[in-house]
């Protein structure tokens, strides 16, 4: 059928005179590395079809893309949620953009919104991410999450307004352990337990708002963040025994990112404002927390580049978080630092790229590696592998919890 599909598609390159069509097919086979025994030995049995097009009017531009999902995992393939990407359809954009006056540029619409200066490491950017896709193994776009939003570019004389405003709360995809079996506070727990949390979704209620002011200065991009919305997982609860919850976020940042020398850097901070338990008293809501990035890139040898970065969370009142917890000793550290790292190596002519990337925590003694390798038989053709691996001594750490989903992938696609 896939075949099929192929001959069909590739000799299409417009549906129309100003319509512009891409996609690929894409097939992913992956396997955990040890028992889980609160998940299926498979990580990932799918196949997906992805559709790009890009419509030009006179005065717009009208994008939609999805992908229609053959997930042989799945617990009911024909249920389509559009919010969690679950079903035989996620639709990851469909927006209309426009230009109402010279200095402002208006997208409405399902689109995928990002900002901020981290590789994997997100502080401002606090829009959804999809953490079931990241930690099984899927293609890295589809960490970003899609939001229902009117996002809008303004650009007057002393730098460049981004606002967002989302009307519905547009959560993460997260761990709810149907996939993932994950640390629920008393112990390890997966599809025995999955976590079915109240989501606030009044429209124009619950809504999300975010901004950003940038602008060059001396060769460097400056940024000003704000937000205010929810936490974006589930991590408040309404009683100990539930049900989970988004509590209420507040949260304001900056960064700065330009070259030094032969390398780049960034730097980037925020402060998230908890603002059902800004005292930090309540142990069903998290605390407030400060963070804070540095990155440093740079080109080590000819097609060999490599990263690295330095992240921590400093939790406000934290002697009120310890004295809260169900089991003492469990809890994360007052300041959580995380280190990483990033090689990419590209061979035989950039048809042959191996990654290497390393989260690892000194705080909780844990560690996450992803390895890939990326090989272009052709112009249309490419196979992929990957692994995500957890280490940890401890099984409440933040990796630590995943060790036993562990897993490694096989992926083929065909682009058009």
């Amino acid at each position: 059928m896939s075949i099929g599909l192929i001959g069909l598609i590739s000799p299409i390159t417009s549906l129309a005179l100003d319509t512009e069509l891409h996609g690929f097919v894409d097939g992913r086979v992956g396997t955990r590395t040890q028992n889980d025994a609160y998940e299926e030995g498979r990580s990932l049995s799918e196949i997906r079809a992805q559709l790009d097009a890009l419509t030009y009017f006179d005065w717009a531009e009208l994008q939609t893309r999805a992908d229609f999902v053959f997930d042989d995992l799945a617990e009911d393939r024909g249920k389509v949620d559009l919010e969690n990407g679950d079903g035989f359809i996620d639709l990851r954009e469909f927006n209309l953009l426009f230009t109402p006056i010279d200095i402002m540029d208006v997208k409405v619409g399902r689109q995928i919104l990002t900002w901020g200066t981290g590789d994997l490491l997100f502080i401002n950017d606090l829009f959804p991410k999809d953490w079931n896709s990241f930690l099984l193994g899927r293609d890295d776009e589809y960490l970003k999450a899609p939001s229902d939003a009117v996002f809008a570019s303004l650009y007057p004389a002393l730098g460049t307004i981004d606002i967002a405003y989302m009307p519905r709360m547009d959560a993460d995809r997260y761990i709810d352990g149907r996939r993932i079996s994950f640390w629920n506070g008393a112990g390890i727990a997966g599809q025995n337990a999955v976590i079915d949390a109240d989501r606030q979704d009044q429209w124009f209620q619950d809504h999300e708002i975010a901004l950003r002011f940038y602008r060059p200065v001396l060769g460097y991009d400056f940024a000003l963040y704000a937000y205010h919305g929810f936490w974006k997982s589930p991590q408040g609860m309404t009683t100990p025994a539930g049900p989970a919850f988004f509590p209420h976020m507040n949260a304001y940042g900056a960064s700065v990112q330009g070259t030094l020398g032969e390398a780049l850097i960034n730097v980037e901070g925020g402060y998230y404002d908890s603002r059902q338990d800004r005292s930090g008293t309540d142990p069903l809501v998290p605390n407030s927390e400060a963070r804070f990035l540095v990155g440093y890139e740079r080109e080590l040898a000819k097609n060999l580049t490599g990263s690295v970065q330095y992240y921590t969370e400093w939790m406000m009142d934290y002697d009120g978080y310890r004295s809260g917890l169900a089991l003492p000793g469990t809890g994360r550290s007052e300041i959580r630092q995380v280190a990483t790292l990033r090689l990419t190596k590209m061979l035989m002519n950039q048809n042959l790229i191996l990654g290497l990337f390393v989260f690892y925590s000194p705080t909780d003694r844990d560690a996450y590696l992803r390895p890939n390798a990326t090989y272009k038989l052709n112009d249309n053709w490419q196979i992929t592998a990957n692994a995500n691996l957890f280490l940890g001594e401890d099984k409440h750490t933040f990796f630590g919890q995943f060790e036993d989903n562990s897993n490694v992938n096989l992926g083929l696609r065909y682009s058009f």
